[in-house]
């Protein structure tokens, strides 16, 4: 005892006093976010020593049977009545029978538990139901996502009081009531805090009586649903300058519901977001009035409306932006596969090219990858909690993985994917790709703030605990929590240092790994060499940086970037042996793993590069990161994976499951037609080569027989109609542009096609 109170006076207490000044202090802001989120196993990957058995643990993702249910029956039947083809160019809308059938069937409902009229379904089935239509329609998919994630819903269901889940609820899930929710203000986007929509106690007349409430003014833009809305969740700044409610006159951030049949609110005016024909735009109040008891969880909630959005918002943002990114990355890897076997060049499939190849491979892992971070990510929210570290991992990487798919895919069709039509399954995907970018959180804000930021101070072993110590007011108080962690702290360090140095020195040799891992045992070995390499350098950080670390985005994005890899290389494991340790998809895995470490090295490098104290850059740089490095995946990988979506494989099919069948549209299924049929002639192609015959010479020597001639000219006709694109007569495009003269005769093209079924409608 006397031993630690002569290190807590001599030792302790000017370290103390430094890092009073030096390490950040908590906003309320700040500390409302943290408060409003679990770690999970990114705390595992922080402590530099992750326990294996804790991910293996966890439960393989489970649809119940009425889920499933749900998703082969009136998801696949919405996605035959929907065409984003026809909503962004003729109609600028969904069907009335598909906004009809969203309601009946439930689909603003998802998230609303049965009680109350909803699905009461787990985020695993919101998340797959998502997926499946965003194959098929991004529009209908974002009209789905909105209310069950963005909207009123799970502000009610967490915070709402018995009252208003009694009224809201039951009325939000039939459909009865459409919500939106307004956050961003036109000079408030990644700053919500900076929004000066405001809420100002007073009394008004409110359904016959004087009542204590809000006067609103506010101008929100870029709100989806917010043109079709019947119910805004609001976000203002709430005042009270005649002291209605107390002594307190800026009360803060709060989340009310307000009806928009309300004077005094603009609706009705639209924003077209790249060209996407979803529902949004902005929405103005002007001197709206609504009692106290519309505030979300009543008025004893007033002033915590950001605690309440970070809550929301992390089970959201794991959700519905990654679920339809991992559709487009499903369908830019399904389609470029397809596409880059059935079409040839120079007498050979371009999927033989190594160009191609690379690009292939990228996308299957990709694929693979994302599907298994979405996976795990829900399963984690379905154990009740709220993952606001991992839903910035997944909301910021699977939009971006998702565009540097949709890139490949671009290239790889080349031609075909840059005409526009109703066969074009690329081009509105594509564009709207920099939308789930922006929205939720922009992406440069959560790769360079939220992620590490938050998940540095959450995720931490000590850290936190060290900052809370530093804001107790009472100095002895104070003093002796802070020497408790610091010194907890200063031994986790030290053994991750030698941790990290043991581990990079023998290059993951004896690195831990499960005992029964198999043919992945070594990239669980390496995972813990640069666990704790990423632990380290961490601490460091903060021991050099202290507060500085804010203002050097560059270097918490890094750090951010090497948590992400780390999270999908592990969600990428655990998919791997959920589906029963497939020999077939191991190459998947093996890229994504060696794609991954030479992302943490380089990332890593750049952090040390740039560490103002250069003399902890040097002493790191020799302890985690000695000469050999990773180099990314062989050549042979790259062509193993390649052809795993190249080919029919059972792997192609566990990637992409039932996702495209019976409502991916006529230019997907005129490719699976011609893919089906190429992979079923190539036998009696590769005879023709062998015999350096064609196809007519081979029939009349009887190399080949009358049907297997039939084969093959039905082949190449369905190649055909899978390289074609599409065109348009004047008239047909005055349909799409009203301005455009239809009385000039369109010329006839050399070889005529027939029209398509929907450009002739």
């Amino acid at each position: 005892m006397a031993i630690r109170h002569f290190r807590r006076d001599h030792i302790t207490k000017p370290i103390h006093r430094w890092a009073r000044g030096a390490l950040p202090s908590l906003s309320d802001t700040e500390a409302e976010a943290l408060n409003a989120g679990d770690v999970w196993w990114e705390a595992e990957l922080f402590s530099g020593n992750p326990d294996w058995r804790i991910l293996r643990r966890v439960n393989p993702p489970r649809l119940t049977d009425e889920e499933q249910a749900f998703i082969d029956g009136p998801c696949q039947k919405l996605c035959r009545v929907v065409d984003d083809w026809q909503v962004n160019r003729l109609t600028a809308d969904l069907p009335k029978e598909a906004w009809q059938m969203m309601r009946d069937e439930g689909f603003f409902g998802m998230i609303i538990p049965k009680e109350y009229g909803g699905l009461g379904f787990s985020a695993l089935a919101h998340s797959e139901v998502v997926r499946l239509i965003s194959a098929r329609s991004l529009v209908a998919a974002v009209t789905i996502m909105v209310p069950n994630s963005l909207g009123p819903g799970e502000l009610l269901l967490q915070f709402g009081t018995e009252a208003q889940k009694d009224h809201w609820l039951p009325r939000l899930a039939d459909g009865t009531e459409l919500p939106a929710f307004g956050l961003t203000s036109e000079e408030a986007g990644s700053d919500a805090a900076a929004m000066i929509d405001t809420g100002v106690v007073c009394k008004d007349e409110w359904e016959g009586e004087t009542v204590l409430g809000l006067r609103l003014n506010w101008a929100k833009r870029y709100i989806t649903l917010s043109p079709v809305c019947t119910v805004l969740g609001l976000a203002f700044k709430m005042r009270d300058p005649d002291g209605l409610l107390g002594e307190t006159e800026d009360i803060g951030i709060t989340c009310a519901l307000v009806p928009t049949h309300l004077d005094g609110i603009e609706i009705g005016r639209r924003h077209i977001p790249a060209g996407q024909m979803f529902q949004n735009g902005p929405t103005t109040g002007t001197d709206v009035f609504i009692p106290l008891d519309n505030i979300i969880g009543g008025p004893n909630y007033a002033g915590k409306g950001w605690m309440m959005l970070m809550s929301a918002l992390a089970a959201g943002r794991g959700i519905s932006l990654p679920s339809l990114s991992a559709a487009a990355s499903a369908l830019a890897a399904h389609t470029s596969g397809a596409y880059a076997r059935v079409r040839q060049q120079f007498g050979i499939p371009v999927s033989k090219f190594g160009g191609v190849q690379e690009s292939l491979s990228r996308l299957a892992a990709n694929a693979y990858s994302l599907d298994a971070a979405r996976q795990l990510t829900c399963v984690g929210l379905d154990k009740g909690r709220a993952l606001a570290v991992i839903s910035g991992i997944m909301k910021s990487n699977a939009t971006y993985r998702m565009r540097d798919a949709l890139n490949d895919a671009m290239d790889i069709h080349s031609g075909k994917a840059v005409i526009d039509g109703p066969n074009n399954y690329l081009s509105e995907i594509y564009k709207a790709a920099p939308i789930g970018i922006t929205v939720e959180g922009a992406n440069i804000l959560t790769r360079s703030l939220i992620i590490f930021g938050q998940g540095s101070i959450r995720a931490h072993p000590h850290l936190l605990d060290e900052m809370q110590a530093l804001e107790i007011e009472d100095p002895s108080e104070s003093l002796d929590v802070f020497d408790r962690h610091f010194w907890a702290n200063g031994g986790h360090t030290t053994r991750t240092l030698f941790r990290a140095f043991g581990r990079a020195w023998t290059h993951s040799l004896f690195a831990p790994a499960p005992k029964d891992a198999g043919a992945v045992g070594p990239i669980y070995r390496r995972m813990s060499r640069w666990s704790a390499a990423f632990a380290l350098i961490s601490d460091f950080a903060f021991l050099t940086l202290g507060g500085a670390l804010k203002q050097r985005e560059m270097i918490s994005a890094r750090l951010g970037d090497v948590l992400s890899e780390l999270y999908i290389l592990s969600a990428t494991l655990k998919r791997w042996e959920n589906e029963g340790c497939q020999e077939e998809d191991l190459p998947l895995v093996r890229f994504t793993a060696e794609t991954a470490f030479d992302k943490i090295s380089e990332c890593l490098d750049l952090v040390l590069a740039n560490l103002p104290a250069r003399w902890a850059g040097w002493v790191l740089r020799a302890v985690t990161l000695p000469k050999w490095a990773s180099r990314g995946p062989s050549d042979r990988l790259t062509e193993e994976c390649a052809n795993l979506i190249s080919e029919r494989t059972a792997t192609r099919e566990r990637l992409f499951g039932g996702l495209f069948q019976g409502c991916a549209g006529e230019g997907i299924a005129k490719l699976e037609k011609a893919f089906g049929a190429v992979i079923d002639c190539a036998p009696v192609e590769k005879r023709l080569r062998d015999a350096e015959l064609s196809q007519q010479q081979a029939l009349k020597a009887g190399k080949i027989t009358e049907a297997e001639n039939d084969s093959l000219n039905a082949m190449n006709a369905a190649v055909q109609a899978v390289i074609a694109v599409d065109d348009f007569s004047p008239s047909e495009l005055a349909k799409f542009f009203p301005g455009l003269k239809a009385g000039r005769k369109a010329v006839k093209p050399r070889r005529s096609q027939k029209p398509t079924k929907e450009a002739a409608e």
